[in-house]
């Protein structure tokens, strides 16, 4: 492989995610990314005609690693993957709190290995793979699957929070109502809580009763959270500026919203898109070519949005076995229809919630590839399609009345929803007024 700098380094096929993410990260940044090529590729080269391993280059290979490295553990994990036949490897640092406990942070490592439970001091949200999220009715707890290491991890702080309505994830967060209609946000990973009162609007005390979208404003804490109930056709959207909700109409029922280059897009049931507006509370909507024609019941329409890797993504499902992707080309305002995946895993929870991963294989899944939550099976189903073409996909949970009723098979442990603990959304004020 020669990269745009004209220096050959040799890869393996499972190992040019890692290399496309070093590039996508250090974007803007030509002489460290140039530095970090031409580093691994003279240690490879020194490696490979030095049967007789020493300490002293090895030491200063890996000082040079942490210091290009630093601050993107997501980077790490990839790079000790990618130098693994040379048995090189960096360790992920933990934070000043977590070394002043010593001998406890230790201990807490051990715990982790032998039982699994969610690891604080490890710096868990390195760790960029998607997480099954299973609830346990008898047991009345939450786990984390992780499907490429097959372990469950295990929460005492969220299990506090099962009796709530769960909505979705987002932004690391668990987004839940209680009965007197206020959300509360948990991150079990950093274990920080928000809660935000609400008597706008009347949510349904029953799971993903609501669509949810956790930003943060971008260089700041504050937040805003956008719902879409089912209840009503308006969006509603809660600014933690001016602690207030605001309500959103528009001529078509917005059924979906992403969060792409710090703008929020949404996407009604026509399968119009529109880009949000925090300062002004509207909805301006392009003006876009070759529109699909989609059909749409009362209860819930066939479009979805996707946001990955700086691309916006459309589903038009049409029915349980049909299906159509659409990227929008911003350049020439126009609707796309894709004949594959490429590089990206799409990951579904019924009824019809989408998540997207970009370099699928660096976190153990596979390119072109749909991971679906089967809720009235209770398991998961792995969609592979070839190069050239769609993965065949069978939707499951394709209507609500194929959901299984939260009290059936309650022994069971039942797969809800996949986290993306490691994705933050950022909003920028100033980019859309």
């Amino acid at each position: 492989m020669e990269n745009e700098h004209g220096i050959t380094l040799p890869v393996l096929k499972s190992e040019i995610g890692f290399l496309h993410e070093v590039k996508t990260v250090f974007h803007g940044k030509r002489e460290k990314y140039e530095e970090f090529i031409k580093d691994i590729h003279a240690f490879k080269t020194w490696m490979d005609n030095n049967h007789r391993i020493t300490r002293l280059p090895v030491k200063k290979f890996k000082e040079r690693m942490n210091k290009v490295l630093k601050r993107h553990n997501h980077l790490i994990l990839g790079f000790n993957n990618y130098m693994k036949h040379y048995r090189i490897t960096l360790s992920i640092p933990i934070n000043d709190d977590e070394q002043q406990g010593g001998h406890r942070t230790g201990q807490k490592r051990k715990k982790v290995e032998e039982n699994y439970q969610l690891p604080w001091d490890l710096n868990f949200m390195a760790f960029q793979e998607p997480l099954l999220v299973q609830r346990c009715s008898i047991k009345k707890s939450f786990n984390f699957f992780s499907l490429p290491h097959n372990k469950v991890y295990h929460s005492k702080m969220i299990n506090n929070y099962f009796p709530f309505a769960y909505h979705g994830s987002s932004s690391g967060y668990f987004i839940m109502t209680r009965k007197d209609n206020s959300f509360i946000l948990i991150n079990p990973f950093t274990r920080r809580k928000m809660l935000i009162n609400n008597t706008v609007f009347k949510v349904a005390y029953q799971f993903f009763s609501c669509k949810v979208l956790l930003a943060f404003s971008k260089g700041s804490e504050e937040f805003v959270l956008v719902v879409l109930s089912t209840n009503y056709d308006n969006l509603h959207v809660y600014r933690s500026q001016s602690l207030c909700w605001t309500a959103y109409s528009t001529p078509h029922k917005v059924v979906d919203f992403v969060v792409l280059n710090n703008i929020i897009y949404v996407v009604t049931d026509k399968a119009n898109i529109g880009m949000l507006s925090l300062k002004y509370a509207n909805i301006n909507f392009l003006e876009l070519k070759n529109t699909p024609v989609v059909t749409s019941t009362k209860s819930c329409s066939h479009v979805r949005l996707v946001s990955c890797d700086g691309y916006l993504l459309v589903f038009n499902i049409m029915s349980k076995v049909t299906y159509n992707v659409y990227k929008i080309d911003f350049s020439t305002m126009d609707y796309v229809k894709l004949e594959s995946l490429g590089d990206i895993a799409i990951f579904y929870v019924p009824p019809k919630r989408y998540y997207a991963l970009s370099n699928p294989r660096m976190w153990g899944y596979e390119n072109n590839s749909i991971y679906a939550i089967d809720a009235p099976c209770d398991k998961y189903r792995v969609y592979k399609g070839d190069n050239n073409k769609m993965p065949e996909f069978i939707i499951p949970g394709f209507k609500r009345s194929e959901l299984p009723h939260p009290s059936y098979c309650c022994s069971k442990q039942r797969y809800i929803d996949w986290c993306f603990r490691h994705l933050q959304y950022e909003v920028d004020y100033t980019l859309f007024e």
